[in-house]
């Protein structure tokens, strides 16, 4: 399986083209820049299919158009819950359901957390995780669509967690890593596992007050916080919107 991939330049976001030389290709996202990605699957002789969306925000969906424009009468699959929002689309990514493109067969797992609709799709030992996971940190909860951070832990432990620890990761955003580097070495996981302490410092995230869980990497090279509101709940949020004390 040959997996090459374009970056999405100011915001680090990876469109990935995979497939087999001389066969079916298909898309994970289309942020863009696709020409690249078009030039070596011309290069290798593939032929693109479909093209398979892990959620619907803009970063991930901008280049769609170029895509279609350059494969007439390529798939565009999403989550139906997010279907709405991407007005190209063809078809609906099922979780549980599995697809083929030539030889490869491809899983769509549930991952919601960031978007209700997050897609991650599992095939041949490689897992793009949209923006669920990252290399060091975990996806946001605060974006349009998010449905919580109940659901991104939930995604991440029962489901991505699950699998076999060299399972490529390939992340929506930035590098690779794999699920057995993520279980030793994320700091969000290694809490959630009970490997580490969760922390109490006193916090205002967004202004308000709240307690300090984690304040972890983000994949840009910032910072991404796990917060604790005063009635229990928690929340993943960007590390520039908390403040200490």
């Amino acid at each position: 399986m040959i997996v090459e991939s374009s970056e999405l330049e100011g915001f680090l976001t990876n469109t990935y083209l995979v497939g087999e030389e001389g066969g079916e290709a298909f898309f994970v996202d289309a942020g863009g820049p696709v020409e690249p990605l078009v030039a070596r699957a011309a290069e290798l002789d593939m032929t693109p299919t479909k093209v398979l969306l892990t959620h619907h925000h803009f970063d991930h969906v901008a280049a769609v158009d170029a895509l279609v424009e350059a494969y007439p009468g390529i798939e565009v699959l999403i989550h139906p819950a997010e279907r709405e929002h991407v007005p190209q689309a063809t078809g609906d990514l099922v979780p549980g359901e599995k697809l083929r493109v030539g030889d490869l067969e491809i899983e769509a797992i549930a991952t919601p957390g960031h978007t209700a609709g997050m897609v991650s799709l599992l095939v041949n030992g490689h897992v793009f995780t949209g923006d669920t996971l990252f290399r060091g940190s975990v996806g946001g909860v605060r974006a349009p669509g998010a449905s919580g951070y109940e659901d991104l832990h939930a995604s991440i432990m029962e489901r991505l967690m699950a699998l076999p620890g060299e399972t490529v990761v390939m992340p929506g955003h930035a590098g690779p890593t794999t699920i057995g580097e993520e279980w030793e070495e994320n700091g969000f996981i290694r809490i959630w596992r009970g490997a580490d302490a969760e922390g109490t410092a006193p916090c205002t995230a967004f202004g308000d007050p709240a307690t300090l869980i984690l304040l972890g990497p983000d994949y840009d090279g910032g910072h991404k916080a796990w917060v604790r509101w005063p009635d229990g709940t928690d929340d993943i949020v960007p590390g520039s919107q908390v403040e200490a004390g």
